[in-house]
């Protein structure tokens, strides 16, 4: 199909985030343009902007168009509103920690600009939402190229959740050596986990891979173990939204799983990582929040009717933490990182 797609972006005349809703995918195709404060927030709790890079670069593009609807040409005016802001979009998903940096990095261009005024402040907010999404754009492209170093052509690959160009802004992170490796003559056979409850592989990542003309099977969760066994799946490719310091990571509930069959059959299980989203102030997936969601995508969501009486209760933790010793590889845009990932990552980047 091979049809370029754009996930999140400013608008041409700077007054809006532009994005791609995900919640609709992949049988509608439909662009929102968020102009109120209510409306970013709510895209992003939502899902219809999702992947940590793509939030972080949402959150720094929406930063910018709430700056310029503040009234008040005061410094400290200025400040408080926009740290207040920061602080209402930084609580719609506590997870994916792009979200909190790409927030703490807009506000520290008002900190560090002491004393200027709201007209002054803008242009330097614009510059840094504008540098957010380009480094996310260089970044992935850098991951893909590392990955490619790890697999050959032909090779067998399962993904789970989404980590593409729509969580991302160009490439994405854990889908990003397939799609580089499509447009420099790859040939991939990609085996896609639809990925409970909400079915981001089904949706997003089957339907992104098809559109870049990618050779993709879709399965469910569970034959994951039996393609392992057969031997069709020489290497797993999954995204993250947070690292912790010791390479713990956090992503998309069902990831471990992935990871532990992996170990047992001798698959490598690979984690694409960019270097917002490690946060090395966490010592390990101990420490990260895990973020639980409404039973209803559990039982009714995606469903014509609820598979599950009203009063049956449900866990459903949208994220799981996949063990440092599980995991072959870490991916990141600096280099690949290998256990003791507390030594590997720390040489990498600190």
């Amino acid at each position: 199909m091979n049809e370029k797609l754009f996930t999140v972006r400013l608008s041409e005349d700077g007054g809006a985030v532009e994005i791609i809703d995900q919640t609709l995918l992949p049988n509608t195709i439909k662009y929102l343009r968020l102009e109120k404060a209510e409306d970013i927030w709510e895209a992003i709790f939502s899902l219809r902007v999702r992947g940590a890079p793509a939030i972080g670069v949402a959150a720094g593009f929406g930063m910018y168009v709430l700056a310029q609807q503040i009234s008040d040409e005061d410094y400290d005016a200025f400040l408080g509103e926009m740290e207040r802001i920061g602080a209402y979009l930084d609580s719609s998903r506590p997870t994916a920690v792009n979200l909190s940096f790409a927030v703490k990095r807009m506000l520290a261009v008002v900190h560090n600009h002491t004393g200027l005024v709201k007209s002054q402040l803008l242009p330097l907010l614009k510059a840094e939402c504008m540098a957010v999404y380009n480094e996310d754009r260089a970044m992935c492209r850098a991951i893909s190229e590392n990955g490619l170093t790890l697999v050959k052509n032909g090779d067998g690959i399962l993904t789970h959740c989404n980590a593409g160009a729509l969580a991302a802004t160009e490439y994405g992170t854990g889908l990003g050596t397939l799609l580089l490796g499509k447009e420099l003559g790859y040939e991939f056979k990609v085996f896609t986990d639809e990925t409970r409850p909400l079915l981001q592989g089904a949706r997003l990542t089957s339907f992104e891979l098809n559109h870049a003309g990618i050779d993709v099977t879709l399965i469910c969760d569970n034959a994951a173990s039996l393609l392992m066994k057969q031997g069709k799946i020489n290497a797993c490719f999954v995204g993250c939204d947070r690292v912790a310091a010791n390479g713990d990571t956090a992503n998309k509930i069902g990831t471990r799983s992935v990871a532990v069959n992996a170990k047992y059959h001798g698959v490598p299980f690979y984690v694409f990582c960019p270097s917002s989203t490690i946060d090395f102030s966490c010592r390990s997936g101990d420490d990260i929040v895990i973020e639980e969601r409404s039973g209803d995508e559990i039982k009714t969501m995606f469903f014509e009717k609820p598979v599950a009486e009203a009063e049956v209760k449900c866990f459903n933790p949208a994220f799981d933490v996949t063990d440092a010793e599980l995991i072959t590889a870490i991916i990141t845009e600096k280099g690949i990182a290998r256990y003791p990932y507390t030594e590997s990552l720390a040489k990498l980047f600190l």
